[in-house]
């Protein structure tokens, strides 16, 4: 079917229209409501930009540097130029690791496949990884809510976040009663429990797990893979197998480069000032082996080409929901895994002249552009698309520009030619325009009084109807300069009052209160508490639960013993309640940081269905900025923000999916020192 046809197909299916209807309403306002939050939006955005055109103008570099430390890290690092090496890669990693240990985990026999557990990645569909893997005799889940629903259907994704973003309720309620065996129901808490249960089994039988990667980190050649649902932490966790796929394109320079991604990511993705789970991993955990598998396929080209920009993207599908065309279309009309303006751009760029048709769906209304939160300037490239300068070398392009501006001058004088060119010189370069400037001030300062003598009967033109102008004394730049210092030095002693107020009040403002608020209307908890220890017995006690994971050094054990509450320190499924330590919170999203140590913490918050964390007051920071430094020493870390969610089928928003349905903060105060 050609793309014309799936577009007639797309308006005409009225169930489509509407689920992307609702998608792109609840979107938009979820992004405006989040940006809200952050006054500053606009200056990150530039920031942003301006990392990424760096990243991406010194790739190689930073390349080397990711590979290097994430090496060192004890992390096994693949190069794939293509899709097909990159398969090859995983195969083989997979293959190995059966060889060396038959009975990794139950479902690994000696004459069967492996039991490969993926979380989302765009980079996966893009190879075919499933139907390689299939074809290879191994099985495949799809874990991620969507994704599992598509996978079932036998679909691609058909938004780069909300892969089910297609399909209603009943969709989903007849696509579980024919696969799963459930009574037929279009309750979504229903239906997502019941995925729960059936991907529960997955992840504890999983021999490999595959993830994407959101970003690499060159500085310390770690991954950051953002979630909502659990199901990226289950991956990277539990099996003793990781692998994570990643374009060579996203990297981050250091970790304040990543902070500053962070901060617009979820916004623009899903309206969220953090994502449920931002996980930072650095080293394989205890007894696990981790890979990385770097893929180039066509993006060292498209580097090169006039669409180099499209790899600053950070696949947040911003873009997508503001596209009018997309609202109508969705993301299977596209024909690519990469729909969408930025998919018009990044298929052509990638995958060939074939996908070039993909950039007439776009009415170059600027939108993708205005929510894309690293500024890429997306009509520019679709334009580009359309002209057929994907196939092109940037080279190629600039010295067709060239040409092209040889032949516009081709009908000039010698004279015109030399004044344009004088002019284009000077006006490219601000001191230079600036100078030219003042010498025609000074040259008509000059002729002016002399004007009369010019008006002679031979003489048209200046000087002979009207006296020749003089320039202003100062240029418009100098002007407002001039009035912005004298309006800056007017304002000083004010301005001066009014950040001395802001401090007082930044130091004023209760971060304990912030947390709190942030985190509750999360659907979290927070109790303040001066004995934690008494505080779990009084929580454990209310719901009957005498046995719980416990991160050693958390709170007085022999409290809990006493009361007759079963402690350890193993992962276990089966228990309902997990405690750990909080390293630090975060007032403005109301997260909690937990890092990999001693019995197994990334487990206790992510297996039970109840995690309870342990924090003190006194290390809630302000900001994610402020707190990002302190994962570099851990093998693995996570901030956690409320309990684990999906809005995958509607937009519904459902509580508790993969990970824990509650998280309890303890909040001890130790601000008196106490």
């Amino acid at each position: 079917m050609d793309f014309h046809a799936r577009i007639r197909e797309s308006l005409a299916n009225a169930s489509l229209q509407a689920a992307l209807d609702a998608n792109a309403a609840r979107r938009a306002k979820g992004r405006a409501a989040a940006f809200a939050s952050l006054p500053d939006w606009k200056e990150r955005r530039q920031r942003a930009h301006a990392v990424r055109a760096e990243v991406i103008a010194h790739l190689d570099s930073y390349l080397d540097q990711f590979v290097q430390n994430a090496q060192a890290n004890g992390v096994i690092v693949h190069r794939a130029k293509d899709a097909n090496e990159a398969n090859r890669i995983i195969l083989e990693v997979a293959e190995n690791q059966k060889a060396e240990n038959k009975n990794l985990r139950p479902s690994a026999k000696s004459a069967d496949g492996l039991l490969f557990a993926k979380s989302k990645s765009m980079v996966s569909e893009e190879i075919e990884l499933n139907h390689a893997l299939e074809a290879a005799g191994h099985r495949v889940v799809e874990t991620d809510l969507g994704e599992y629903i598509v996978q079932l259907r036998g679909e691609r994704p058909a938004h780069i976040i909300t892969p089910a973003v297609h399909l209603r309720r009943g969709d989903v309620g007849r696509l579980f009663h024919e696969k799963l065996g459930i009574p037929y129901t279009e309750d979504i808490p229903t239906l997502t429990d019941t995925a729960r249960k059936v991907l529960r089994e997955v992840f504890l039988t999983a021999d490999v797990g595959i993830s994407g990667v959101n970003f690499g980190i060159a500085e310390t050649g770690g991954i950051c893979i953002v979630t909502n649902e659990g199901n990226g932490r289950m991956v990277t966790t539990l099996p003793r197998i990781h692998i994570a796929l990643i374009g060579v394109e996203r990297l981050v320079r250091d970790l304040d480069d990543l902070a500053l991604m962070l901060s617009l990511l979820p916004r623009s993705a899903t309206g969220q000032k953090l994502s449920v789970y931002t996980q930072l991993i650095h080293r394989p955990l205890l007894h696990q082996q981790r890979h990385i598998v770097i893929l180039d396929n066509g993006r060292s080209k498209l580097r090169e080409s006039p669409l180099r920009e499209s790899l600053y993207c950070i696949r947040c599908g911003a873009c997508l929901n503001a596209c009018p065309v997309f609202r109508e279309l969705g993301g299977h009309a596209y024909g690519s895994m990469y729909p969408g303006p930025i998919g018009s751009v990044i298929s052509a760029g990638l995958f060939g002249s074939d996908f070039a048709p993909l950039a007439q769906a776009s009415s170059l209304c600027g939108a993708c552009r205005d929510a894309c939160p690293v500024d890429i300037d997306l009509p520019k490239l679709l334009t580009r698309v359309r002209a057929g300068y994907a196939s092109l070398s940037s080279s190629r392009v600039e010295r067709s520009a060239a040409e092209t501006r040889r032949a516009r001058s081709e009908g000039l004088t010698l004279l015109s030619r030399f004044g344009l060119g004088l002019y284009a010189r000077l006006a490219r370069n601000p001191r230079l325009f600036a100078a030219s400037q003042r010498l025609a001030a000074l040259t008509t300062r000059l002729v002016s009084p002399f004007s009369d003598w010019l008006r002679l009967p031979a003489v048209t033109g200046w000087g002979y109807s009207k006296d020749f102008p003089r320039f202003a004394s100062r240029p418009f730049r100098a002007r407002f300069h001039r009035e912005e210092a004298k309006n800056a030095k007017g304002f000083e002693k004010k301005e001066d009052e009014e950040l001395r107020d802001l401090h007082t009040f930044a130091v004023q403002r209760n971060m304990i209160e912030q947390f709190t608020e942030e985190l509750t209307a999360l659907g979290g908890q927070v109790i303040s508490t001066d004995d934690p220890a008494q505080s779990i017995i009084d929580l454990l006690k209310s719901r009957q639960i005498d046995h719980i994971h416990l991160e050693p050094g958390t709170v007085d054990e022999s409290a809990l013993r006493q009361a007759g509450i079963a402690v350890t320190a193993a992962p276990d499924a089966a228990l309902r309640v997990g405690v750990t330590k909080a390293r630090c919170g975060l007032a403005d999203t109301g997260s909690v940081l937990i890092a990999d140590g001693e019995g197994s913490p990334l487990q206790a918050s992510l297996l039970p269905e109840v995690h309870i964390a342990v924090l003190r007051a006194s290390q809630i920071l302000p900001a994610l900025e402020n707190a990002i430094d302190m994962v570099k020493e851990a093998r693995a870390a996570v901030f956690i923000t409320g309990p684990s969610r999906t809005a995958d089928i509607e937009m519904t928003l459902t509580i508790g999916v993969h990970g824990p349905k509650e998280l309890i903060v303890l909040l001890v105060d130790d601000s008196t020192g106490g």
